[in-house]
């Protein structure tokens, strides 16, 4: 399967609170953001209806 390079601009605060969670999970930062995409793309429907009215609005992180 061929994967696509798609260029990202994250924050530094939420790149390190990614970076983290990747080191928590023995993960690589790209390879921890692709988990997290998959899971959310498997996420985003539920029962053929959208899981949250509210999911494309931008997160609040809490991140110190």
């Amino acid at each position: 399967m061929a994967k696509k390079q798609v260029p990202l601009r994250l924050s530094e605060t939420l790149y390190n609170a990614i970076a983290s969670w990747a080191e928590d999970d023995f993960r690589s930062v790209n390879g921890q953001i692709e988990y997290l995409l998959t899971e959310c793309v498997k996420q985003r429907k539920k029962n053929g209806e959208y899981v949250s009215h509210h999911l494309d609005e931008p997160p609040e992180l809490d991140i110190q």
